[in-house]
């Protein structure tokens, strides 16, 4: 029977990737090397990048993506039918320098996954070979790569190959779904990574470190377009955050709308003291509340807008620390972005005059408001992908909103 079209174009990549990437596995290996791409960027993702093939400038959303899952997914059924790695055990931290029988199941946990050659053997010093192979299995798995195995690192270690394969599966239909035309320039924004990537032509041009939605307000998954970036906004508080957060903030301390420049409007827009709302009730729901421009500002400098039922967006943030936090699940619904200038400065770099980082600081630094539209809409993609394979390289995350059906992982 003849092929479609469709399978004339997968075909041959799929031979290639399933025949060639599995050829050059020395089995129980998986991985092969790929090139690492340094990033202009900051903290973990940069030291991810020093990870030697972990990261690659092809971004996560690439047309090949599906295949390339369905290689990783194989790769791994097959560890399975073998019966699957060993469990590490999890009451010592592992690290450089020390000599334990935990040791040698680390070991023997690496070469199974092919975080370590084979060839290296089963002992029980913890050695250059070993930490090099951690750092590598702590990027695979979004987790600083240091090199020492504490509980977070013992605990994705410890994470079933069964529980990996139904991963593998679901996100193989879900790269599928998203395998279509994503245009010259996108940006994808992937919630269980708590990551960004800037694409341009194929390529990823930045990465960003994000914070994305707690647990119990997750953002959402869509796609957009992003039409306008806000410099120096204002924040106006959303009627969740002044219930759940504001509310019990001003029973504790009287002090906090005016300490945080937050103004209260009425319906009328006219504003009102916070001595004048009764907090010990929900009275403060009919108001809207304001936050100035300036230090401390929650959305801090930018604000980069997208259309969306869900009242969410892209913002810098004063808590700048939260960055350089492996847990990246504390924000409200909106996504917050580490570096956010170069992603503003690359969003807007069509307009007229060709913004660039400079143009985009020295607005902020004028301390006034505003708006500038985007020329030409660049989409944007809110996925939750927590497994996929690139360049012989398996990806993992937790599944943190537990839309796997595998339940909470390392980092719950």
């Amino acid at each position: 029977m003849k092929k479609t079209t469709l399978e004339n174009m997968i075909a041959p990549t799929r031979r290639a990737v399933l025949g060639g990437l599995a050829s050059t596995v020395a089995m129980p290996a998986i991985l092969k090397p790929a090139f690492a791409q340094s990033e202009w960027g900051e903290s973990f993702d940069n030291q991810q990048a020093n990870v030697q093939g972990v990261r690659t400038n092809r971004p996560v959303l690439n047309p090949q993506a599906p295949v390339e899952a369905e290689w990783a997914l194989q790769q791994y059924s097959s560890i399975m039918s073998r019966g699957g790695w060993n469990t590490v055990p999890a009451d010592t931290t592992l690290k450089l320098g020390l000599s334990s029988p935990n040791v040698a199941a680390l070991r023997q946990r690496l070469i199974i996954s092919g975080d370590l050659q084979q060839s290296i053997g089963i002992s029980n010093s913890f050695d250059s070979y070993v930490d090099e192979a951690v750092k590598r299995f702590q990027a695979r798995h979004g987790i600083e790569p240091d090199g020492v195995a504490g509980e977070i690192s013992l605990a994705a270690l410890n994470v079933p190959v069964d529980v990996r394969v139904r991963q593998l599966q679901t996100n193989m239909v879900r790269l599928q779904s998203l395998s279509g035309d994503k245009g010259r320039r996108f940006i994808n924004v992937n919630l269980p990574a708590a990551r960004i990537e800037a694409v341009e032509s194929g390529q990823v041009v930045s990465w960003h470190t994000a914070v994305v939605g707690k647990v119990d307000r997750q953002s959402p998954v869509l796609n957009s377009k992003v039409y306008q970036i806000n410099f120096n906004p204002y924040w106006t508080v959303p009627v969740s955050i002044i219930r759940k957060d504001m509310i019990p903030q001003m029973q504790k301390d009287p002090g906090y709308l005016t300490n945080n420049r937050i103004r209260i409007y009425d319906k009328g827009g006219s504003e009102l003291q916070p001595t004048q709302i009764d907090w010990l009730t929900e009275e403060a729901v009919n108001y809207r509340f304001r936050q100035d421009p300036g230090e401390g500002n929650s959305l801090g400098s930018i604000r980069i807008n997208f259309h969306n039922e869900h009242a969410v967006y892209l913002h810098d943030t004063p808590a700048k620390g939260l960055f350089g936090e492996e847990y990246r699940f504390n924000s409200s619904g909106c996504v917050r972005v580490q570096n956010i200038k170069e992603l503003a400065a690359w969003i807007l770099n069509e307009n007229d005059g060709g913004w660039t980082f400079s143009s985009v600081n020295d607005t902020i630094l004028t301390g006034e408001r505003r708006d500038e539209n985007v020329k030409n809409q660049v989409p944007i993609y809110i996925t939750y992908i927590t497994a996929w394979a690139m360049d012989g390289v398996v990806h993992f995350r937790d599944d943190i909103y537990t839309q796997d059906g595998v339940g909470p992982l390392a980092l719950r």
